[in-house]
């Protein structure tokens, strides 16, 4: 049996798996409000303590940078320590890698049905691929082939300068500079990143707030998911809050070409995270592949790049358990059984 975790900074999943299988087969399953919990080990201790099985082995996926088998995650006030969970656990092993570093590490085992094509490009067969996920933050991976796989590489790519495009986007930048002593591209592209853009919106006077959605977010520490909720309802227009996702989108787009041109993501750029699933007709509009495109010179280049978005929840889990499997095995025979490309 093998734990495995996908450890965020709004919700933890465990899943124990058989350690011939992955987490589309998970025996036990539970997600947790990350914030309600003091740390990992806590949640550890409660899973455990619900399910019959136990493991002696497990690899956790966390948002934030890991070094030396320890992270400080970047959303959460949490140290994950991977000594520390052995010592008071009794595992045999346990691995922490980037959470994005996870999902970057499931992209070429998931299937086509897994996936909504974007913009549907030209994949270079070996190409180099690039992973951008909104949510709580915004996490940012690449990989690159080497010869007989696809070796994954963390970044923390969300963090550098957001760079506006249009005057609206500097009014957004000005907005948000009063409040933060940096503006990175996680402020705007991430769930509190939505609700940045709405509440400069509202303040400019783009539009009215509504006297219900004012009514609901009056109290609520993360309006994010009332305004997107608002976005998506037909019979309750809400014109601030469409506003809202459009801008979001359209950034993210750039930063998406941004990082398909900095990596040569030939293979394909694939949006991950919880936010991209729930919002795909807005990703469905002009907006995104607008913004992916305009990279002067290079916008030719960009058209072949597949674009694609991420449908399987359990990408992270999935990432986890290939990239133990990986490590584990030098020859890789499991990777070259089972990548498919998305075929």
């Amino acid at each position: 049996m093998l734990l495995i975790g996908d450890i965020g900074g709004t919700r933890t999943t465990l899943a124990l798996v058989p350690g011939d299988s992955d987490c589309r087969h998970s025996l036990s399953e539970k997600t947790f409000s990350s914030a309600e919990y003091s740390s990992l080990g806590a949640i550890i201790a409660e899973f455990l303590n619900e399910v019959d099985e136990r493991s002696a082995q497990a690899i956790f996926g966390v948002a934030g940078p890991v070094m030396e088998g320890r992270a400080v995650l970047t959303n959460l006030p949490w140290v994950v320590d991977q000594r520390e969970i052995e010592k008071d656990f009794g595992f045999s092993s346990v691995q922490l890698l980037n959470d994005l570093e996870a999902v970057a590490c499931a992209v070429p085992f998931l299937l086509r049905s897994e996936l909504l094509t974007i913009n549907e490009g030209s994949a270079a067969g070996t190409g180099n691929m690039a992973v951008v996920a909104p949510g709580t933050g915004l996490g940012e991976a690449f990989l690159t082939w080497d010869g007989e796989r696809y070796q994954v590489h963390p970044s923390e790519g969300g963090h550098a300068d957001f760079a506006p495009r249009t005057a609206e986007e500097m009014e957004l930048l000005a907005y948000l500079m009063d409040r933060f002593d940096h503006v990175s591209y996680e402020r705007v592209c991430s769930g509190p990143g939505i609700a940045a853009i709405y509440s400069y919106l509202r303040q400019s006077g783009y539009a009215p707030e509504p006297d219900w959605l004012a009514e609901r977010c009056r109290g609520i520490e993360d309006p994010t998911p009332i305004i997107v909720g608002a976005a998506l309802d037909d019979d309750h227009r809400c014109d601030l809050c469409i506003k809202a996702l459009d801008m979001f989108v359209s950034i993210l787009g750039a930063e998406a070409g941004n990082i398909a041109l900095k990596v040569m993501a030939t293979g394909g750029v694939y949006l991950g995270g919880g936010i991209p699933p729930r919002i795909t007709s807005f990703f469905q509009k002009d907006l995104f592949m607008e913004s992916f495109l305009r990279k002067g010179r290079y916008s030719g280049f960009l058209e072949k790049i597949p674009v694609r978005i991420i449908l399987n929840t359990k990408a992270p889990l999935l990432g986890a358990i290939y990239w133990g499997r990986m490590k584990k095995n030098s020859e890789d025979a499991f990777a070259k059984k089972f990548q498919n490309r998305n075929k």
